[in-house]
């Protein structure tokens, strides 16, 4: 796989706004980068941009939600970490044939896709493979409330 970089890691969270007070003095922050619902996922997320990466706090939103599922399973904690690809598509193609566990269909974000790689190939971490060009951090790096799907 060409162009692998590491684009964001996601952290499951019970309450996003306590969240968001913990991690905020820690990295020198008053507001994320970024705000967004993502209906489809049933979540609340808040994105720090940090040196070229992503560091999401995510809050389900349903009962029903793979980070609620999370948080009942293992508690808070990092939830993936997502690696940014050329093309997320062509990439798991050729991972699934060498023998790696693809996590169910592709999922459309923003201009892109994303997919995933079972934990049990990957010690333990969900690993995310998403289209470069679906994790364009937009704007000037103010806080903006946005919806997403």
């Amino acid at each position: 796989m060409n162009g692998v970089r590491i684009d964001h890691i996601s952290i499951a969270v019970r309450d996003l706004e306590r969240a968001m007070a913990a991690w905020q003095p820690v990295l020198g922050r008053s507001a994320p980068d970024e705000r967004y619902l993502d209906r489809a996922e049933r979540i609340r997320v808040a994105r720090y941009r940090l040196g070229g990466v992503g560091l999401e706090l995510m809050e389900a939103t349903s009962p029903a939600s793979e980070v609620a599922r999370f948080i009942g399973h293992h508690g808070e904690g990092v939830m993936l970490v997502a690696l940014g690809v050329d093309h997320a598509r062509t990439a798991l193609d050729e991972l699934e044939r060498r023998g790696y566990p693809v996590v169910g269909p592709l999922r459309p974000f923003r201009d892109g896709e994303y997919g995933f790689l079972h934990p049990r190939a990957m010690n333990g971490v969900l690993l995310e493979l998403i289209d470069g060009q679906g994790t364009e951090w937009k704007g000037s790096g103010s806080p903006r409330p946005r919806e997403e799907r």
